[in-house]
């Protein structure tokens, strides 16, 4: 595992929903739509403050186990979820988190391209879907991103990765004021832009803040991003799909 830590004050920082959050999350998991989770049973792997289970939840899921690394996550993810009776938030490592029952679907958002050993991970979470069952991960993509891996991935590596994090918080501030300011009063061309230009300069903050932290942040190309579940023997059909111009969803069938 790497940045369970860092990620750790994040999630006790930015632990809120907004309702914004739902297209967010319907565009990451595609082509899963709403229906797709109703009666299902659902693992969300690295759940982060909880806000990624709190959907399939609201959409009818039969339960949702989430689990994260961090105890600050873990209280976030509680707290975020506390309404549903269906919800159970552990606390576990991803690569060996292990549970007696069986998954309809096993999705990991955000996750697999922080890992230094993301095909542990991915085996892992394979063993927990039930036979017919779906996993589903989301991960940067290169494609979309270059200038955030020539510029950003430098910074982070050799600089704001290793700094502490109260003032990585502060730093963040330098870029996240114009791009809030870009977001509101300029003309974004992405699809991805275009989406986040909805949300609050907290959540502006919170995703450049989320950019700088991480020791590990891999940005695959489409071959690479699809390799990820194509590779594993257990799965079959995995496809890919492009999301907002600059990420992947990679899902296959477990045999």
């Amino acid at each position: 595992m790497a940045s369970q830590e860092r990620f750790g004050f994040e999630w006790a920082t930015y632990n809120y929903m907004l309702p914004d959050y739902e297209e967010q999350f319907l565009n990451w998991v595609t082509p899963f739509t709403k229906e797709s989770f109703k009666g299902k049973t659902v693992l969300d792997a690295g759940c982060g403050m909880g806000r990624n289970s709190y959907w399939p939840l609201l959409y009818g899921a039969a339960s949702v186990v989430a689990f994260d690394f961090d105890d600050r996550s873990v209280a976030a993810a509680r707290n975020t979820l506390r309404a549903f009776s269906n919800a159970e938030i552990l606390f576990g490592n991803i690569e060996t988190f292990s549970v007696p029952q069986k998954f309809d679907i096993v999705f990991s958002i955000g996750v697999i391209h922080h890992l230094k050993h993301p095909d542990r991970a991915l085996r892992n979470l394979v063993r927990m879907l039930k036979p017919g069952g779906t996993l589903l991960i989301w991960v940067y993509g290169y494609e979309g991103n270059e200038w955030i891996v020539r510029m950003v991935n430098p910074i982070r590596k050799l600089v704001t990765s290793k700094l502490p994090l109260k003032f990585v918080h502060v730093l963040s501030y330098g870029a996240s004021i114009p791009l809030y300011l870009f977001l509101k009063y300029g003309s974004p061309r992405s699809a991805y832009l275009r989406q986040i230009r909805k949300f609050n300069f907290k959540h502006i903050h919170s995703i450049v803040f989320d950019q700088l932290i991480p020791e590990v942040a891999y940005y695959w190309k489409k071959d690479e991003a699809v390799a990820l579940l194509a590779s594993l023997p257990e799965l079959k059909n995995a496809h890919i799909e492009r999301v907002n111009s600059n990420s992947w969803t990679v899902h296959g069938i477990k045999k």
